[in-house]
């Protein structure tokens, strides 16, 4: 069954047809969705989808974004949320320095706060980082020694993604890898071994060929696991049958 690792079904893109969404998905081939919050907010919303549908699981974090809003009691809620059994994972959380909503210190000071969360509350982390690849890094070094985790929707080198999987870590690929132009993701889904690649969708966002452009659904993983069989020579049941076990170890389910 296919193991969604990244989704958001708590965004308003699904007010009008969530729970029917939801519902169908064992019966489209998806065994397990993990929502991920992204704000302060949502934290509360995707522990409620969790709780309402067996399928479903949660992530407690804020996205880069967002973490101009944050302060020590709201971590400390978020440490209470993480307690309950259908957690499994801090995040997202990480660097964005594409939108630049929040400036780079005050980013980088709460990333370490939440990684500090994790390790807390012993979870894995999902990990955002877009056009701030070094100091993702340096601050992964420094700050997630013992934390396991993913780097979600990834989107650097080959190279990078070699040191990460030395530490540990999973990396995570979408609807990304079957654009034309995204020579650079199909490199390092190629050269990564198919032990430590997770497969997301991002849903709403990022949906693959041949939806690019519309709004996401997990069941449209089929489309990225199907780009990393032809990749890795290998067939598509195979590569959904290994990063269903590879996300089953990644969060503990």
């Amino acid at each position: 069954m296919i193991f969604d690792t990244h989704a958001h079904y708590d965004d308003e893109q699904f007010d009008g047809d969530r729970d029917e969404l939801l519902k169908s998905m064992p019966d489209l081939g998806v065994g397990t969705i993990v929502d991920v919050s992204a704000t302060y907010e949502s934290c509360e919303k995707v522990l409620a989808l969790a709780g309402k549908y067996p399928h479903v699981y949660a992530a407690i974090g804020v996205h880069p974004d967002e973490v101009g809003e944050l302060n020590e009691d709201k971590i400390q809620h978020m440490k209470e949320l993480c307690r309950n059994k259908k957690v499994v994972a801090v995040g997202e959380i990480g660097l964005d320095y594409y939108w630049d909503n929040e400036s780079h210190e005050i980013q980088q000071k709460w990333f370490i706060r939440q990684l500090e969360l994790a390790g807390e509350v012993k979870k894995p982390v999902i990990i955002h980082s877009r056009e701030a690849a070094a100091d993702t890094m340096y601050i992964m070094k420094n700050y997630a020694q013992g934390l396991g985790g993913v780097i979600h929707c990834y989107s650097y080198s080959r190279e990078m993604a070699e040191e990460y999987v030395k530490m540990g870590f999973y990396i995570g690929i979408g609807g990304v890898v079957t654009f034309k132009n995204a020579k650079k993701l199909k490199d390092v889904a190629a050269a990564i071994p198919i032990e430590k690649i997770v497969l997301e969708t991002d849903c709403p966002y990022m949906a693959p060929e041949p939806y690019r452009g519309k709004r996401n659904q997990s069941s449209y993983i089929r489309y990225v696991a199907e780009k990393i069989a032809e990749l890795k020579a290998m067939s598509q049941e195979e590569v959904i049958a290994v990063t269903e076990k590879n996300a089953r170890d990644l969060y503990g389910i």
